[in-house]
């Protein structure tokens, strides 16, 4: 059977949903493997896709988090569309620290600031590289 295009996309989606629910609750992936019975590189594995996690090991980790099997599917689809790195990045320590610290600014003025200030961060060093290549 031919392999699709789309195989290993929702495998990696997943990964990448463990991996932000680890980092969330300050897991490594060693405790999360002695929660599992597994090894750490197993759970490395899963974590970047190379492996499929079978339901009944998808259950044991939503439990460990205590969450539904379905946290682990909520975003897969929109995960998987792009390629910018956004998944990646949202699921990364520096995203999961800068997700936790903006979601703390209770003002939605200084919240639309902050977004204001990154984006024109972004244009001005894109600018800046732009003129680099002249």
């Amino acid at each position: 059977m031919a392999k699709r295009q789309t195989d290993g996309v929702i495998d990696a989606a997943v990964g990448r949903r463990i991996r932000m629910h680890r980092l969330a609750r300050g897991m490594s992936q060693t405790d999360l493997a002695r929660a599992l019975k597994i090894t750490f590189q197993q759970v490395q594995k899963y974590e970047k896709g190379t492996n499929r996690v079978s339901a009944s090991r998808l259950q044991q980790t939503a439990d460990v988090f205590g969450l539904p099997v379905s946290a682990f599917f909520d975003e897969a689809r929109i995960s998987q569309i792009g390629s910018d790195g956004l998944a990646d990045f949202v699921t990364s320590r520096e995203g999961l620290d800068l997700n936790r610290a903006f979601a703390a600014i209770s003002d939605g003025d200084v919240r639309r600031g902050v977004v204001r200030l990154v984006k024109a961060i972004v244009k001005d060093a894109a600018n800046a590289h732009a003129n680099d290549l002249k």
